[in-house]
């Protein structure tokens, strides 16, 4: 039974108020008094309490609607996801709902909570690693639920991705072996799970081959102006750099822009490689290398799953990885 066919008599009776409060709490917490607001919210959490904002659909009928939440709808990458994820819900009459959550996981949570609100009959998420309260709400739904563009770690339910800290690894091999750079250094973003994975697989490159791991990482969302300054600062330090592998394609163009407004020779004194293969990169002159990721794919095939489990509930497989592929491109 999912959470949210408990009324708001039920919650009013639990918190010894009015049903005409609990709505009220519900729609203008600030209305309510602090005592009693934290006595609802308390009671609201301890059952799981999702307020149904689509009253004229029966209960226990599907809505024929998924939720979708992506970190950043500025970010390219996720235009492609859900790209592949219409490619399927609009051949099947599914509608999206899709939900920002700006790279915070208490924000992802609030999110969450508001999807599960219309009834949703499963969702689409694009992390694997979520708050308590994220997860026991998704848990208590009792609805599919697919993480995308990770392979790694544990997964709530179904997951569709590739192993980022193995392409990382590869790409920096590719580097150390194939072009001979000696002092290569990372470009990082945001400081979060698959940047974090990805410093992994370099430092595991580095490492085996001897040379020391040189990370510049801003803790700020990625962008080509980030990037630029970012190789700024990684020459200032390490004025010897032959080398420099980015998180994602952004800041690899950004570095790439630095390089041609200083003059500095590419491949020849820096090799530049970054990370999912975004269309801009191969039109740059020189063309940009890059770990080539099935954005497109993972989302249609996010899609086929949870419909398949929502429509027939069959599992076609708990766990795809789709994989990537090494792009060379002119910069190494």
């Amino acid at each position: 039974m999912r959470n949210h066919r408990i009324s708001l008599q039920d919650i009013a009776t639990l918190a010894g108020v009015t049903k005409m409060t609990i709505s009220r709490y519900l729609r203008t917490p600030h209305k309510v008094s602090r005592e009693t607001g934290e006595k609802i919210a308390s009671i609201i959490e301890e059952i799981n309490y999702v307020p149904n904002r689509a009253p004229e659909m029966l209960l226990n009928a599907k809505s024929y609607t998924v939720g979708i939440l992506i970190p950043s709808f500025q970010n390219q990458l996720f235009s492609d996801i859900l790209a592949g994820i219409e490619s399927v819900t609009s051949g099947h009459n599914y509608q999206t709902l899709i939900a920002n959550y700006n790279y915070c996981q208490h924000s992802e949570e609030e999110q969450v909570i508001n999807l599960l609100s219309y009834n949703i009959d499963g969702i689409i998420l694009s992390e694997k690693h979520h708050t308590v309260r994220t997860s026991k709400f998704l848990r208590a739904a009792q609805i599919p639920v697919v993480e995308v563009m990770d392979t790694q770690g544990n997964r709530l339910d179904m997951e569709v991705g590739f192993n980022n800290k193995q392409a990382a690894y590869d790409m920096v091999n590719t580097m150390l072996e194939k072009r001979q750079r000696k002092k290569i250094a990372y470009l990082g973003s945001k400081d979060d799970v698959r940047d974090e994975q990805r410093f992994q697989g370099y430092s595991e490159a580095m490492v085996e081959a001897g040379l020391p791991c040189l990370r510049i990482n801003p803790h700020s969302i990625s962008s080509i102006h980030l990037g630029s300054q970012m190789l700024q600062d990684a020459l200032a330090q390490y004025p010897d750099l032959d080398g420099v592998f980015c998180t994602n394609d952004d800041i690899a163009m950004g570095a790439l822009l630095w390089c041609h407004m200083q003059n500095i020779r590419v491949p020849q004194t820096l090799s530049i490689a970054g990370f999912h293969g975004l269309e801009m990169g191969k039109r740059m002159i020189p063309s940009l290398a890059s770990v080539i990721t099935p954005r497109f794919d993972i989302g249609r095939t996010a899609a086929q799953m949870l419909l398949k489990k929502i429509v027939d509930d069959e599992i076609v497989g708990d766990s795809v990885d789709l994989g990537y592929q090494i792009y060379m491109g002119d910069t190494l």
